[in-house]
C-alpha cells in the first residue's frame, strides 16, 4: 500500500497523464471520423476510405516494433519519448491537414501518424506503473479509458465543431501537442521507476518464454481482435442503420462519441472490480459480455435505432473495459527492468492482428450485411477468455493484484 506523502503526488501524475493520453490519442480516428466526407471529396471507394484507419494500425505496429527490439521506453527517459511523439505525430496530422489532396498522400501521412503513437500509448502505461503498486488495475483502467475517449472525441467534434474537415483535423494536432507538453513539463517518473536500462535485445524474446506473461498476452490478442475492428466500423453500421430512419449525421457522429465513449466508463468500473475481485475473472466477464453483443449487435441493424444504440452502448463499455488488465498482468509477472519494451511488444502484436479484423469487416459488409458481419469477431473474445481462465489456475497467478487472480 503506498502512503504518506507519495498519495497524493501520485493521483496528480495519473490525472495528468490520463488528461496528456486523452489529448493525444484525439490523433487516431481524427481522419477516420471525417472519412465519409473525404470519400466524396476525393472519389475513395470503400477499400481506399478503409485504409485511413488501417495506415494508422501499420504504422503503430511498426513504430512499436521499432520501440522493443531497441528497449527505447526502458533505456531513455519515457516522459521525454512520449512528449516527443505526440509532437511529431500533431505535425504529420496537421501537414495532413494543409496539405493532403489525395488519398495516397493522407494514406501515408496517416502510417508516419501511427508510428509516432507508438511512443505516446505504451510509454503513458509505463509512467502510470511506475507511480502505483497497489491499485494499478484501477489506475490502468482510468488511463485507458480516457485513452478512449480521446479517440472517441473526433466525432464529437463532428457532430459540434466546424464543417471544414480540415479544420477539425487541425483541432486534434492542437489537442495533440497539448497532450506533450503537460507530460513534459508537468509529469515526473513515481517512486517505483527503475534506472535506465542498458539495450538488450534478447528482452523481446524473454516476453514470450514467461508463462504467465504469455497467457496474458494470448488474451490481449483475442482482445484486439475484436476492439478495433468494433471502434472502425461500428460508427459505419451506425451512420447506416441511421440512415435508413431519415436521422441526420450529426445524431450519428454523436451517437458513435457516445458508444466509443462509453469504454471509458467500463475501463474505470473493471479496474475497480479487478482490484478488488481479480483481473482474470473481470477481464473475462468484458469479454463475455462483448463477445455477445458481437453476436447480437447485427440483429438490430435497420431496426429500432434506441434499441440499437442501447446495445451499442453495452459492446463499447465492455468491448474495452478487459483492456488495461492485460496491461497490469505484464506489468505485474514481467520483468520489472524491462516493462516499458514487454507493454510495447504487447501492443505491436496486439495492433497487428487488428489490421486483419478491420480489413475483414468490409468484405464481410459485402457477402452477408451487417446484419451478421460482426460476428466473425466474437472468436477473439471467447479465445481470450480460454487464456485467462488458463493463467488464473497457474502458480504464477498470484502475483496478479496481490493474490487477486
Amino acid at each position: 500500500m503506498i502512503i504518506g506523502s507519495v498519495s497524493e503526488p501520485r493521483w496528480k501524475a495519473l490525472v495528468l497523464v490520463s488528461i496528456a493520453e486523452l489529448l493525444g490519442m484525439s490523433l487516431w480516428f481524427g481522419v477516420s471520423a471525417v472519412a465519409p466526407r473525404l470519400s466524396v471529396e476525393w472519389h475513395l471507394d470503400a477499400s481506399s476510405a478503409a485504409w485511413l484507419t488501417l495506415a494508422v494500425q501499420l504504422g503503430f505496429v511498426a513504430g512499436t516494433l521499432a520501440s522493443a527490439l531497441f528497449n527505447l521506453p526502458d533505456v531513455i527517459r519515457v516522459r521525454y519519448l512520449f512528449a516527443l511523439c505526440a509532437f511529431g505525430g500533431a505535425a504529420v496530422n496537421a501537414l495532413l491537414a494543409i496539405f493532403a489532396r489525395d488519398g495516397a498522400t493522407a494514406i501515408a501521412m496517416r502510417f508516419a501518424t501511427g508510428v509516432f503513437l507508438a511512443g505516446v500509448y505504451p510509454p503513458g502505461m509505463k509512467i502510470i506503473a511506475t507511480w502505483f503498486r497497489s491499485g494499478r488495475g484501477f489506475a490502468l483502467g482510468v488511463l485507458i479509458g480516457a485513452l478512449t475517449l480521446g479517440k472517441a472525441s473526433p466525432y464529437l467534434v463532428n457532430a459540434v465543431g466546424s464543417a471544414s474537415w480540415r479544420t477539425n483535423v487541425v483541432i486534434a494536432s492542437l489537442l495533440a501537442a497539448i497532450g506533450g507538453a503537460i507530460v513534459l513539463f508537468f509529469v515526473h517518473d513515481g517512486p517505483y521507476a527503475l534506472p535506465n536500462q542498458p539495450f538488450d535485445l534478447a528482452q523481446v524474446t524473454n516476453i514470450f518464454r514467461n508463462r504467465g506473461v504469455r497467457l496474458a498476452n494470448f488474451g490481449y490478442f483475442g482482445h484486439m481482435w475484436e476492439l478495433y475492428a468494433m471502434w472502425t466500423w461500428a460508427p459505419a453500421m451506425i451512420r447506416s442503420s441511421v440512415a435508413l430512419t431519415g436521422s441526420s449525421v450529426a445524431l450519428a457522429d454523436a451517437a458513435s462519441f457516445a458508444v466509443i465513449g462509453c469504454g471509458a466508463i467500463g475501463c474505470v468500473a473493471a479496474g475497480l472490480l479487478a482490484d478488488r475481485y481479480g483481473r482474470t475473472l473481470v477481464a473475462s466477464t468484458a469479454m463475455a459480455i462483448s463477445g455477445a453483443c458481437c453476436l447480437i449487435i447485427g440483429l438490430l441493424y435497420g431496426k429500432s435505432a434506441w434499441l440499437l444504440l442501447a446495445v451499442a452502448a453495452v459492446w463499447g463499455a465492455s468491448v474495452v473495459a478487459d483492456s488495461a488488465q492485460f496491461s497490469a498482468c505484464i506489468t505485474e509477472l514481467g520483468d520489472p527492468r524491462y516493462v516499458g519494451t514487454a507493454l510495447t511488444m504487447q501492443t505491436c502484436i496486439g495492433f497487428l492482428i487488428t489490421t486483419i479484423s478491420i480489413r475483414l469487416m468490409p468484405l464481410l459488409v459485402d457477402a452477408v450485411g451487417w446484419s451478421w458481419a460482426f460476428v466473425a469477431l466474437a472468436p477473439g473474445p471467447f479465445l481470450g477468455i480460454a487464456a485467462m481462465m488458463r493463467l488464473r489456475g497457474l502458480p504464477e497467478a498470484s502475483k496478479i493484484a496481490g493474490g487477486r487472480r
